[in-house]
């Protein structure tokens, strides 16, 4: 993942080959716990790639992904773009990743002109603290796991995630509940592009998404008794939000079974409802050699 918020830009900036052909960027992390692409990564490159072949006054407002096979961290990813439909207001591309012969990823996504219509939005949770009350994330996950606090916060580098609280200590008691809010901003100011802070949304909106499920169980997410991958990412953009501005990512989980864990988010900009986002991933135990 990025480490910073420039290199977080450049890396969601990605290469034309052909009219509907892309190469991402490649970056090669130092110190990294997972020896894979963030998820988070080619679905926000994906979408870019896609951006690219879209007429200007179309903003994204869906899409539905699928990680097949994981990416390899500091191998080029070409994104190929099919333009599945143009509309008089809407847009429908189909994005296929591959490293070499490896298709790795797909997505299908749709872009509308803004238009006026109906409008009414939950609004977010009450008595959640403001960020600068809250202890960074990386602290929470190094107090609650074996590997140290500098070793996550690398994992997300560019962005400033707060914990704002989970439901553990609840399921502790006995309580089936999944929850977990964070708060979520880049580290520093993004160009002013609607484009580019939708992609940081989408980029941001893998991080924590999965560990939600385990949230009202004994185990360590990511530890050495559990393999986790992102199987599949839906993500509905419902209004324009500044990525490099708080963003409150209240996440619930309301199921998981067979090795499975399922869970979706809202992520709210002030009191306005910006993103919601849906996934399904492995989060298979392992039995100890």
């Amino acid at each position: 993942m990025a480490g910073s918020v420039a290199e977080l830009v450049s890396l969601l900036d990605p290469e034309r080959l052909g009219e509907d052909t892309f190469v991402g960027p490649v970056r090669v992390p130092e110190g990294r716990m997972f020896q894979r692409v963030f998820g988070g990564q080619v679905l926000a490159q994906a979408l870019m790639a896609a951006y690219r072949t879209v007429p200007p006054e179309r903003i994204a407002h869906s899409l539905g992904a699928y990680f097949l096979r994981e990416g390899h961290v500091g191998e080029p990813i070409t994104y190929n773009v099919e333009r599945s439909r143009d509309g008089g207001s809407f847009s429908s591309r189909r994005v296929v990743a591959t490293q070499g012969a490896r298709v790795i990823f797909t997505m299908v996504c749709s872009f509308h002109v803004l238009e006026r219509g109906l409008d009414h939005a939950d609004a977010p949770a009450l008595g959640v603290a403001d960020p600068d009350e809250c202890p960074p994330l990386a602290e929470v996950l190094g107090a609650r796991s074996r590997r140290a606090r500098d070793a996550w916060r690398r994992e997300w580098g560019a962005l400033d995630v707060r914990f704002a609280g989970d439901t553990s200590a609840l399921s502790a008691a006995g309580h089936s509940d999944a929850q977990m809010k964070v708060w979520v901003r880049t580290e520093s100011e993004l160009p002013n592009d609607p484009k580019i802070h939708q992609a940081v949304l989408a980029y941001a909106s893998d991080l924590t998404l999965l560990a939600v499920s385990t949230v009202s169980h004994p185990v360590e997410f990511a530890g050495p008794g559990m393999q986790i991958a992102s199987i599949d990412h839906s993500m509905w953009f419902h209004r324009p939000a500044r990525a490099d501005e708080w963003l409150l990512y209240d996440q619930v989980s309301p199921s998981a079974s067979a090795g499975l864990g399922f869970s979706f988010g809202r992520m709210f900009s002030g009191d306005t409802l910006a993103a919601s986002c849906a996934q399904e991933g492995l989060i298979r135990l392992l039995e100890p050699e």
